[in-house]
């Protein structure tokens, strides 16, 4: 489940005819992510730091290199992956890679099993920081089918009369109906994520500052010491 940074909320849009607001800088991340990596780099910290201090012989150099080989990577698949969105396109920030597609290079944002968005040329780069839900979906369509059935109870109250107790109860339930269509179907949040960058695609890809290249940068600060990392756990595990 994401949550956009709620100081980087995007500024209504004005009226046509007018001149617009820039879309401001949003960011989208993982939430469980994000935390869940802050665990694992603390139980990691704490193992590695005691290992180092009260080890002895070759032990302290493994937890040397044990933590240089994990650190980055839990860093990058957990703290790291975001999105970044504005009015020229968008900035995805992977485990290993940071992608920049301006809007007019956007083909499509799909979901599926994952989340992702595909260039004109047809590259598919998944969104690391928007995972879809399977269980919030179900929820989501859980709560809809209640929402429905409350609906449907409601009408049929309305059209027979309705006791004053049935009334009441008939009431409640004409608020969750109307609450429904006012509202639409519900939407898992990284659901509703997708659903903000295909419509601001929609409306940018045909903008003149929206067009250029997509860039892919490999993240080698990650990469660098994990390959170091894994060597040296290589070469201490090699002289035994």
């Amino acid at each position: 489940m994401t949550t956009p940074d709620p100081s980087r909320e995007p500024e209504p849009t004005k009226p046509a005819g007018t001149a617009t607001t820039p879309y401001k800088d949003r960011v989208y991340r993982s939430p469980a992510g994000v935390v869940g990596g802050a665990l694992v780099l603390a139980i990691v910290a704490w193992l590695g730091i005691d290992a180092v201090v009260v080890g002895e012989g070759r032990t302290p150099w493994l937890a040397l290199a044990t933590m240089l080989f994990l650190v980055p990577l839990v860093f990058a698949y957990t703290l790291r992956p975001a999105v970044f969105v504005n009015d020229d396109g968008l900035r995805v920030r992977n485990p290993l890679r940071l992608i920049v597609l301006p809007w007019g290079q956007v083909a499509s944002l799909r979901s599926g099993f994952s989340n992702e968005v595909v260039d004109d040329s047809g590259t598919k780069y998944q969104l690391w920081a928007l995972p879809v839900s399977v269980r919030a979906r179900s929820k989501a369509a859980r709560q809809d089918a209640r929402a429905a059935r409350a609906a449907a109870r409601a009408d049929g109250r309305a059209g027979q009369g309705g006791s004053l107790r049935g009334g009441a109860v008939g009431a409640a339930d004409l608020g969750a109906g109307a609450a429904l269509a006012a509202d639409g179907p519900r939407r898992a949040e990284t659901d509703r994520a997708m659903d903000e960058l295909r419509e601001l695609h929609e409306r940018r890809q045909g903008e003149p500052g929206t067009q250029g290249e997509v860039t892919v940068r490999w993240a080698y600060e990650i990469i660098a010491p994990a390959v170091a990392g894994a060597v040296l756990l290589g070469v201490l595990w090699g002289l035994g």
